[in-house]
């Protein structure tokens, strides 16, 4: 076993190999597939924010592909920082570009990554997984709610990057927050990041190819109802602490055709959020997240 205060090497945890960047690139770059190209590296602040970099500088295509094997200043939503021990999960971006789709449809590639990613997992690892509106990944851990994944957005160039940091094999000491799970302490069958990753990019594949396909109508494509059927956060009261300070309780009762999360007030009022943080307060079982 390596000392505590050993210095970091790719081979100084030998239960989280690297990843195998040639072998990934074998089996997922194709002349007909979406990836175009994929880069493994061992450490960087931020893959969303050195990939936004290269699409504003010309110098990323659609189907981009940017791995970190530890990202030091990795983002979430509002700024906030995403942070886990190298190697302990998967932290990448991807560059998309929608072409001809209307840039209002764009807002929902980020929910389409939810529910690509989602199917992928639950596939590879054997994990049952859910969303939380509007860009958390959840798994079960010891029977209540724990967000395992995030995503982020953001435009840049000609299109827009999509970043995903998910939580493999994250033990129970190295969790953040008590609200953090990892796919492992959620009994993955399989924490093999390699197999994960390339099961992750290929639902990606898939899901982005048929919202194009229907001219990124979510609802012809059947994204709208994979979204919805793997909400966890329909059907529950919650809050909505808007930007500004403000909140808003309710039920939330549907995914409109924008991607926004409506909710049912208590004056019968039906109300669509499109941008805030959501606290689960009652519905299925795990309490508040």
């Amino acid at each position: 076993m390596t000392p505590p205060d050993a210095p970091h090497n790719r081979w100084s945890d030998l239960d989280r190999p690297p990843l195998n960047g040639t072998a990934l690139r074998r089996g997922l770059l194709r002349p007909d597939a979406l990836w175009t190209s994929l880069e493994v590296v061992e450490s960087t602040g931020s893959t969303n924010t050195d990939l936004a970099g290269q699409a504003r500088g010309g110098a990323a295509g659609e189907g981009t592909v940017l791995v970190a094997e530890e990202q030091t200043a990795g983002r979430g939503r509002l700024e906030r920082t995403w942070t886990a021990p190298p190697r302990s999960g998967l932290f990448f971006s991807v560059y998309l570009e929608p072409g001809d789709i209307p840039v209002e449809r764009w807002g929902w590639v980020p929910l389409l990554a939810g529910v690509a990613a989602a199917t992928g997992l639950a596939k590879s690892a054997g994990v049952d997984m859910s969303l939380k509106w509007p860009n958390d990944l959840l798994v079960a851990v010891a029977g209540e709610e724990r967000k395992t994944g995030g995503i982020l957005g953001e435009f840049a160039g000609d299109g827009i990057v999509v970043g995903l940091g998910i939580n493999v094999s994250l033990r129970a000491d190295e969790l953040p927050a008590p609200t953090a799970g990892s796919l492992a302490l959620a009994g993955a069958v399989s924490t093999d990041r390699e197999t994960l990753l390339r099961a992750v990019l290929r639902s990606l594949e898939d899901w982005y190819g048929r919202w194009k396909a229907a001219d990124g109508d979510a609802a012809a494509s059947g994204l709208q109802a994979a979204y919805a059927a793997g909400c966890a956060t329909l059907d529950r009261t919650v809050r909505a602490e808007l930007p500004g300070g403000t909140s808003l309780v309710g039920e939330a009762v549907a995914i409109d055709g924008d991607g926004r999360l409506v909710l049912s007030t208590e004056d019968g009022l039906q109300q669509p959020v499109s941008a805030a943080d959501i606290v689960h307060l009652r519905g299925a079982a795990g309490g508040l997240t």
